[in-house]
């Protein structure tokens, strides 16, 4: 699929406003709306658009403290990256796990309640995983530009 200057146009729209109307996306990216529509469902047939998310504050669902977390695991095999994996996608603590180059495996983004939660979640989910050997925790106190959606 080609991504063309039309195309980046309609997936910032869509990035910025998953809701926007086909009629009112075609306006912004000058196109009719059929062939609007046509290049939205290839962008979605192609892979390109994965799906469509609601952003929700954390705040108001009992989710003000934020931190991102590095984790560094005993065994750099692939059988200890997979366990650390599994256990860590049975937390809802967790809403992004990513695979990292250097000096340590992991980072984190955990959203709970408060600094009591975080506590919890430290050291009675994370730090008794086998996998891990080292957590160092970087604590949001804001974001002044946050794109994830």
């Amino acid at each position: 699929m080609k991504i063309d200057a039309i195309n980046t146009h309609i997936l910032r729209v869509l990035s910025d406003d998953g809701r926007v109307s086909n009629i009112d996306l075609a306006e912004r990216v000058g196109l009719s709306p059929s062939a609007c529509l046509r290049r939205v469902q290839e962008l979605e047939r192609s892979g390109v658009i994965t799906g469509y998310r609601a952003v929700v504050n954390p705040l108001k669902i009992g989710r003000g403290f934020t931190a991102y977390i590095t984790v560094g695991l005993n065994d750099h095999t692939k059988a200890s990256q997979e366990a650390f994996e599994r256990a860590i996608s049975r937390s809802p603590e967790v809403r992004e796990c990513h695979n990292i180059t250097g000096s340590v495996e992991y980072l984190l983004r955990v959203e709970v309640e408060d600094l009591a939660a975080y506590k919890v979640f430290h050291t009675e989910i994370l730090g008794t995983l086998p996998q891990v050997h080292a957590i160092t925790s970087y604590v949001v106190m804001g974001s002044p530009k946050d794109e994830r959606a």
